[in-house]
């Protein structure tokens, strides 16, 4: 009975991974079905290298380089934020802090991490717009600027839990062999830990990326969805989520501005398995 009993969850386990990689096949399939249909009125190049997003004009413009290019602007700039404070937090968390004050901050990144993004970005329009408009003295405060504080504070739950799951990992006569041979705290950590440890950081990190490029209230509701190439930060711009969130349930079902929808999906999908592969790799790389 215990042999049978072993082999029926070994089987639901498999099937529990077939499925879920059998649903991410079929969503890229009915992705693909729904996008495709677009490059039958304009070309692959236009649409993604197009520098205009007007698609209820006569006739359409289907240019998306504008909303790929707030993506990695937003984006860029949130990794600025976020990696290095969520890097330097696991280090504390796992390094420095002292056991009750370890237990309270990662009770308080798990905590971070459950909150609805769409609350975060109304704590962003209530109070981060109106700082970034003031400070920078701006017509507006909706901008990638701060599209990518709001989404910088969304990723650092992600860094901070899995870095400071591959410092812990770490084995501890790395730390002990260190200390022998005479060296200091700072030493240790810098010289040892973080290289030892860097291929789950450098997974942590690209998940981060991942979760900030997938975002699409926050940045929908404090970036200021103006579908322009953006010369800098402290201008408005819009994401290719955000442009998806907004502009699907306006669509006419068939039109040249629904199959658009879904090939910018499309794109998403694709960005988002290549971050996630990336992450794998480093994550499941030799040392």
């Amino acid at each position: 009975m215990r042999k049978i009993k072993e082999l029926i969850i070994e089987k639901l386990i498999l099937l529990c991974g077939l499925a879920a990689i059998f649903f991410v096949v079929l969503i890229f399939l009915f992705l693909l079905k729904e996008g495709l249909a677009v490059f039958k009125m304009v070309s692959p190049s236009d649409f993604m290298f197009g520098k205009s997003w007007y698609p209820i004009s006569e006739p359409p413009k289907l240019g998306i380089l504008p909303l790929i290019m707030g993506s990695l602007v937003v984006t860029f700039g949130a990794a600025v934020i976020s990696i290095p404070i969520g890097v330097g937090c696991a280090v504390y968390i796992a390094e420095i802090a002292p056991g009750k004050i370890k237990e309270v901050l990662k009770a308080g990144i798990e905590l971070l991490a459950a909150i609805p993004s769409v609350v975060l970005g109304f704590i962003g329009m209530v109070t981060l717009v109106p700082l970034v408009k003031n400070v920078w003295h701006l017509p507006t405060g909706l901008t990638a600027l701060s599209g990518s504080i709001m989404l910088a504070f969304m990723a650092m739950p992600t860094i901070v839990s899995i870095a400071e799951d591959a410092l812990y990992s770490v084995p501890k006569n790395y730390k002990e062999g260190a200390f022998a041979l005479g060296a200091t705290h700072w030493q240790t950590i810098w010289r040892v830990l973080l290289p030892a440890a860097s291929s789950g950081i450098l997974a942590a990190v690209m998940l981060g990326i991942g979760r900030v490029i997938g975002e699409t209230m926050a940045v929908m509701m404090i970036t200021g969805n103006a579908a322009v190439i953006p010369q800098s930060i402290l201008v408005p711009v819009r994401t290719l989520t955000a442009t998806v969130a907004a502009e699907m349930g306006e669509a006419v079902v068939g039109s040249e501005h629904y199959f658009a929808l879904f090939a910018i999906g499309i794109v998403l999908f694709i960005i988002s398995f290549i971050i996630n592969v990336t992450a794998d790799l480093f994550l499941h790389r030799k040392q």
